[in-house]
């Protein structure tokens, strides 16, 4: 992951933070000053600081503010931050089309504090300001190797990571694993429609509904894109069949809302399950439940496969839900 630090000399330098990337050379950073690190979206500028030596900046897609966020969901003067003369950090949004958001609230003019996150259309920065700056900062980047910036839960990288450790548990201790892969339908509808920011917003909505299901010794993980994963242990394919119906309804059985809008998302999900098979790869079984995802999707999509006939009967033990 590649990531670059910014500072000002007290200049009016405008700082180019989107698309454009920058060769200069740049000062060395005070560790005590305030700064600004981009969690979302993916790609060249994850993890780009900023670090606040003034005492005012203007964000935007504009060329002539502070920082430009060069995106179209940025307005062109989006938002500022200001710090008073009691040292103290605000944000003002500047009347933008998408709005400024901390911590997910939409927000007018507010008092910042450390560590909260800040929303500028796509874009989703962490504002740290307290304690050891550079110590926070490295540990900042370290998390953001295995945790999603958008939705807050693991990545793909630690997913799989986390799915090659219990596989080996599984042939070990003679246990099964269940792996769920999961994924929106129609998702790229939701994008053109409404707009991608409607597309984030859904995401991080399902997240919110599935990750509190998760039981500690699991896991729930953005795998890509639109499509999510969950590793079931202790749990065997009936098990993982209830519980992907479970988070099937927990999508489709309520409806979302984005800009005052209610609309209806369903998913797909396909059910793989390891047991006994101890020359099973990480690779093979992903692609046995992808394989099922697409069993799904065929069959009409917001369903489960492999399905079994309803009513199941109540499960003793193993089942991937409380």
């Amino acid at each position: 992951m590649a990531y670059d630090e910014w500072k000002s000399d007290g200049t009016e330098q405008t700082i180019l933070w989107g698309d454009t990337e920058t060769t200069e050379a740049q000062p060395v950073v005070d560790a005590s000053d305030p700064c600004l690190i981009q969690l979302h979206p993916p790609g060249a500028n994850l993890g780009r600081r900023v670090v606040l030596d003034r005492a005012r900046y203007v964000f935007g897609r504009d060329a002539d503010v502070d920082i430009v966020l060069n995106t179209n969901t940025v307005s062109r003067r989006h938002a500022e931050i200001v710090k008073d003369e009691q040292g103290l950090w605000w944000l003002e949004d500047l009347s933008s089309t998408n709005g400024t958001f901390v911590n997910e609230r939409r927000i007018d003019r507010e008092r910042i504090g450390d560590g909260v996150r800040i929303r500028l259309g796509e874009i989703i920065l962490k504002f740290l300001i307290e304690g050891d700056i550079e110590t926070a900062y490295h540990e900042e980047i370290y998390r953001m190797t295995i945790v999603d910036g958008l939705t807050g839960f693991h990545n793909k990288r630690y997913f799989l990571e986390f799915l090659e450790r219990e596989i080996a548990q599984s042939a070990r201790h003679g246990h099964p694993l269940s792996l769920l892969m999961m994924d929106i339908d129609h998702f790229k509808r939701i994008n053109d429609e409404r707009g991608h920011l409607a597309g984030d917003a859904v995401l991080k909505a399902i997240a919110g509904r599935i990750g509190p299901r998760i039981r500690r010794e699991e896991l729930f993980a953005r795998y890509g894109g639109e499509e999510f994963a969950v590793i079931l242990s202790v749990t065997d394919l009936e098990g993982g069949i209830r519980f992907a119906e479970q988070l099937r309804g927990l999508v489709a059985d309520r409806p979302f809302s984005y800009e005052g809008e209610s609309f209806t998302v369903t998913t797909s999900i396909g059910v793989a399950t390891l047991f006994d098979q101890p020359d099973m790869t990480t690779d093979a079984l992903i692609a046995q439940a992808d394989k099922n995802l697409y069993e799904a999707k065929d069959a009409g999509r917001n369903r489960v496969h492999p399905m079994v006939k309803e009513p199941l009967p109540p499960r003793k033990k193993l089942a991937g839900c409380s």
